[in-house]
């Protein structure tokens, strides 16, 4: 998977950083390219054995200059492949995903209430027996609690029903 990028389709070349180091590398290569051959050609029109030696040096920076140009190129092509593998791996799977602040308050109040229906079913189970009042007040603050919960998830007529809440 590739990212497009500033109006760039997938099939064009790179970000415009990356052909700058490109370019340069590609440049030191042609220039250790013309020292060594500027070194094989004067050392066979003087024919010492000091040009030949600077024709042998050269040719050891030009393999190195290369070697090290091409390390850093595939070492770069590996690093962008398991970068990009990574950020697809992070990406949500059905798409963007927009969190509004509302929607989150909504669920928080959501969860308050179901914890308040919880709580009062146990005391509706703790009481069924002895104290039918106190039934009374936990079924009337479940009924309430209910109906603010469907009341912000419908968000339609009327708000939210008042009562008395037993703690």
């Amino acid at each position: 998977m590739q990212s497009i990028r500033n109006g760039q389709t997938p099939s064009s070349s790179s970000s415009p950083g990356r052909g700058i180091s490109r370019k340069m590398g590609s440049t030191g290569i042609v220039v250790m390219l013309i020292v060594f051959l500027v070194a094989v050609v004067f050392a066979a029109n003087q024919n010492d054995v000091i040009g030949w030696l600077v024709v042998i040096v050269s040719l050891g920076w030009l393999f190195l200059s290369t070697f090290v140009v091409f390390s850093v190129r595939s070492a770069t092509r590996k690093a962008t492949a398991k970068l990009a593998g990574a950020t697809a791996g992070l990406a949500p799977r059905g798409g963007v995903q927009v969190v509004d602040e509302s929607t989150t308050v909504r669920d928080q109040k959501l969860d308050h209430s179901f914890k308040i229906i919880q709580v009062q079913a146990k005391v509706i189970v703790q009481n069924l027996d002895a104290d039918r009042e106190m039934v009374n007040r936990a079924l009337e603050t479940i009924e309430i609690t209910a109906s603010n919960g469907r009341g912000m998830i419908k968000k339609d007529d009327g708000g939210p029903v008042e009562g008395t809440v037993v703690d």
